[in-house]
């Protein structure tokens, strides 16, 4: 059974929509941008962390995994817990003793990093990127199997807009209509001229709904965030 609760909750992508009388920079600004407190993106951002902490207000005492963050989402977070291990396929600069950046796979990360405690593993729109069920499935037992407690955030599926083009139900069009859709729409954080980079591109994403994230995490609350009450978001808690 899926549990939900609701939020009012936007986060947009990173350009215009095309056709608008917007300019790039103008809807980019108020949209995405992380360093403008009034834009939706910056908005957004409080509001889940606000629910957060609310859910695990002992994080500062708390060794945390994050699975496909950063660095810096840490270290600009208003509350920073006693120490994230962060791993992705890319390498960051570590700026803090607090935060440890590992080089590897989400879905099956090295074994020293597996062989610690946490309290929490927190993991934030990564789930639609790793590929296809057999994947998603391997880091859902990851992220079950490393901690007691989990956050685990991803895009909704069904929202009238797909958050990574910032197009209208570009997620709905067959494959070869989202190549070329890659190919011509600048909006979002996809465009790109090439055929083969935008086939890629496509394969990496792959948006879920609430069964699916109810059948990963079949232990956990699912909490959906809304905007103009819309489920936009959804987030798998444990704990």
């Amino acid at each position: 059974m899926v549990a939900v609760t609701d939020q009012s909750y936007y986060q947009p992508g990173d350009q215009e929509v095309v056709g608008t009388l917007i300019s790039t920079d103008d809807f980019s600004a108020h949209f995405v941008g992380l360093d403008r407190p009034t834009s939706l993106s910056s908005r957004a951002r409080r509001g889940r962390w606000k629910k957060f902490a609310a859910t695990f207000p002992d994080i500062t005492e708390w060794r945390i995994l994050d699975l496909g963050g950063t660095p810096d989402y840490w270290m600009s977070a208003p509350e920073m817990p006693r120490h994230v291990t962060v791993v992705n396929l890319v390498r960051f600069e570590e700026r803090s003793e607090a935060v440890t950046s590992v080089l590897g796979d989400a879905c099956d990360p090295p074994g020293d990093v597996l062989a610690q405690d946490y309290d929490l593993v927190y993991s934030n729109s990564l789930i639609e990127h790793v590929g296809g069920h057999a994947q998603r499935a391997r880091l859902a037992e990851v992220i079950r199997k490393s901690a007691s407690r989990h956050w685990v955030q991803t895009p909704y599926r069904y929202f009238p807009i797909e958050p990574h083009w910032l197009a209208p139900g570009i997620q709905f069009l067959p494959f070869e209509a989202r190549v070329r859709a890659t190919m011509l729409w600048k909006p979002g954080y996809m465009h790109t001229k090439d055929r083969q980079t935008a086939i890629v591109r496509v394969n990496e994403v792959e948006l879920l709904g609430l069964t699916q994230m109810d059948c990963y995490f079949p232990d956990s609350h699912i909490w959906t965030e809304r905007y103009a009450g819309l489920i936009k978001s959804m987030v798998a808690i444990q704990g």
